[in-house]
């Protein structure tokens, strides 16, 4: 009977230890969400001519569009999320689990910032657009202002 009772110890423990394995493995995999986005340089063209370069990660399933950049603590100037949407429609973005603190442009169909806003980290307040865009494009916090970028300004490359 003793050489029983071993067995399902030795199995128990092999089935404990595959189970934190899985765990940890499940563990990782949530950690790297996002990171494995596609990336583009994306040019934002000003009214006066100037063009700058934003890095940007690029979000175009439910599932990268939901997630975004909750968790992120560090987003770099010069670095983005640009999230794209089948069709035109008003667009409602929230900072639930982010954070960082973000901007966000909404961009229409033909990469024109149609809107501009700040917003605050945690919070469960609406975003929304004024109007049907296309595109949201998520930056550090006061990026868009530091690099004179505004509303009317036009954005390519994606």
């Amino acid at each position: 009977m003793m050489h029983i009772t071993r067995g399902y110890s030795s199995l128990f423990k092999l089935l404990l230890c595959m189970y934190v394995i899985n765990i940890i493995a499940v563990s990782i995999g949530a950690c790297s969400r996002n990171t494995s986005l596609e990336k583009k340089d994306l040019t934002i063209t000003t009214a006066a001519g100037a063009s700058i370069v934003v890095r940007a990660e690029i979000a175009r399933t439910d599932k990268e569009r939901e997630h975004g950049f909750m968790e992120r603590k560090n987003i770099p100037d010069g670095t983005g999320m640009l999230f794209i949407f089948e069709k035109d429609q008003i667009l409602s973005f929230w900072m639930k689990n982010t954070p960082h603190p973000l901007s966000i442009a909404y961009l229409d169909s033909s990469g024109k910032i149609r809107n501009i806003y700040d917003m605050t980290p945690y919070s469960l307040a609406p975003i929304q657009s004024t109007v049907s865009v296309r595109y949201a494009l998520e930056v550090p916090q006061g990026w868009f202002d530091r690099a004179g970028i505004q509303v009317g300004d036009v954005v390519s490359g994606f």
